[in-house]
């Protein structure tokens, strides 16, 4: 057996007497002393599901049976997130009274026996549960009886006390942020319990220093993370604004910074991009994000230092991943989808990566991870990182940008390392895009000693109608908007492949281009996507 860390131990240890009964659980309010606020929209829809059993969470669906909490199973993301209890927003959104009793039956059965399942006491899930109970108090639980709101409050104290103890988080990507919402949601509303505020400030600072780094992008190198972690941190804002406490300026700092990170990552339909462990979201939730961080700088062109470029040029928006991997502990949803590419037109997402389904079976998360479920090239059917379900093994170490403008136009030369070790070979990708936005061309070649079997893949949104045309060297694209765009290729084979598409609500079947290079042939193709007026 492998001994536990001294950390570790301590943490364990605090968490053990913070569950035991004691003479300070006496000092339970009747009800928050402040309200705490639950800002995000929910779905109706999904809260109708709710009613009937039915929990609908990433995609996928979990049955809520009969015996409790316990009888909650599926992947650990679908765990944790039927565990944190944001789910709440859905049942305030549909408001009904079916929904409001629904709500605090959910919420009883919990206080009456909570899961044994870890996942259900890790301090992310933790925070979530304990601001969404907080967030939604006025809504499911005010007008209860007294007996239902006192076994509330004790809940809530005994569960901020357990959370207190388990910091600082093992978890150290933007589940740590979560966390730490949990105990200030916790401070604000206990005033009772002083010592949850000064515990959250102690490890706040720190936390975000480490995940935020200097150009506003999270360390994750995620969209999905970025969104996660700039609502996290705008509820902190709110929290401290509510209960009048000076708030550490790296937090205004960081809000600043990530709000124009965020904007850079959007695509023309408001949505997100499609990298390490992305889904689209709504433009409707994005749009409040932004509205909630306030006004931000100018949305940058590249980010430095999270390594994504951005290029848009009339109604088109490319976005391509030039960065290096997340590091070890920041990695755990990293995809190996170095030099991938998304391409969109006005509202109409044109080329994409496959996004990710996260609460879906282990084979659908690890597909989702392969390079090629990303729009850029593979070597050998060999990932450009290696996946291991903690994070990454062997990776890109070196990552190389030149990019340039002028008059309008677009040029991104990039390469990257991450074939050196199994292929000895280097995969560089050359961009341009015309000052209109309605040409685009590419290059992909490989640099090694010697040919290597590669595909370069373009994955199409599930709203594009695709065929071929001519010889086999083009297709013809039609957008959910009626325009066309060809795509030509010269230097491989070309061909349509079945895909699946998991950025959006859920899974949905779609095409892919694929260029397949000639055996010993040239490892040099050039391709031009083009807009054109009529389908001849």
């Amino acid at each position: 057996m492998t001994a536990a860390s001294p950390g570790s131990w301590m943490r364990g240890a605090r968490r053990a007497m913070a569950r035991l009964p004691s003479i300070r659980m006496g000092r339970v309010p009747d009800a928050p002393a402040l309200s705490v606020r639950d800002p995000w929209p929910g779905d109706a829809a999904r809260g109708a599901q709710l009613i009937k059993g039915e929990l609908a969470i990433g995609g996928a669906i979990q049955i809520l049976r009969q015996g409790g909490w316990n009888q909650i199973d599926g992947n650990a993301a679908l765990r944790a997130g039927a565990f944190g209890f944001t789910w709440l927003r859905d049942l305030r959104a549909l408001g009904t009274d079916a929904a409001r009793l629904r709500a605090r039956a959910l919420v009883a059965e919990w206080i009456a026996g909570p899961p044994a399942d870890p996942i259900a006491h890790r301090p992310d899930v933790a925070g979530a549960r304990i601001t969404a109970w907080l967030g939604h108090y006025d809504f499911f639980a005010a007008t209860a009886d007294d007996v239902f709101r006192q076994r509330l409050m004790n809940r809530l104290v005994s569960e901020a006390r357990a959370l207190s103890a388990a910091l600082p988080a093992e978890e150290l990507d933007a589940r740590a942020l979560t966390a730490m919402k949990g105990l200030i949601a916790a401070a604000v509303a206990l005033r009772e319990h002083a010592g949850f505020l000064a515990r959250a400030l102690r490890f706040l600072p720190q936390e975000i220093a480490r995940q935020i780094l200097p150009d506003g992008c999270h360390a994750e190198r995620s969209p999905a993370a970025q969104l996660s972690a700039l609502q996290d941190l705008t509820e902190i804002r709110a929290l401290f604004q509510t209960s009048q406490t000076t708030a550490p300026p790296i937090l205004a700092h960081a809000i600043e910074r990530m709000a124009p990170a965020l904007r850079m990552m959007r695509h023309g339909d408001g949505g997100l991009a499609l990298f390490n462990g992305s889904r689209e979201e709504t433009s409707t939730l994005v749009d409040l994000v932004l509205t909630q961080a306030g006004r931000g700088g100018r949305s940058p062109s590249a980010l430095a230092d999270g390594g994504f470029h951005r290029m848009q040029a009339g109604r088109t928006v490319v976005i391509v991943d030039c960065g290096v991997p997340a590091p070890a502990g920041l990695d755990r949803l990293a995809h190996a989808g170095t030099l991938s590419m998304e391409l969109s037109v006005g509202r109409d997402r044109l080329i994409v990566n496959c996004g990710a389904f996260l609460t879906g079976p282990p084979e659908w998360r690890d597909a989702a991870r392969a390079t090629a479920a990303h729009s850029t090239l593979v070597i050998g059917d060999i990932n450009s990182s290696e996946l291991k379900p903690e994070g990454l093994g062997r990776r890109p170490t070196l990552v190389e940008v030149n990019r340039e403008e002028a008059a309008g136009a677009h040029w991104l030369d990039v390469s990257h390392d991450g074939w050196r070790k199994p292929f000895n070979a280097v995969h560089r990708r050359r961009l341009y895009m015309a000052e209109s936005g309605e040409d685009i061309r590419g290059e992909d070649l490989i640099e090694a000693p010697d040919p290597q079997p590669f595909t370069l893949r373009f994955h199409l949104h599930p709203d594009v109608q695709v065929s071929v045309q001519q010889d086999g060297t083009a297709v013809l694209l039609k957008l959910k908007g009626g325009t066309f765009w060809r795509l030509r290729a010269d230097g491989a084979r070309m061909s349509l492949e079945e895909t699946i598409y998991l950025g959006g609500a859920e899974p949905r079947r779609s095409e892919q281009v694929v260029l397949t290079g000639f055996a010993d042939g040239s490892q040099h193709v050039k391709w031009a996507l083009s807009k054109v007026e009529r389908a001849g």
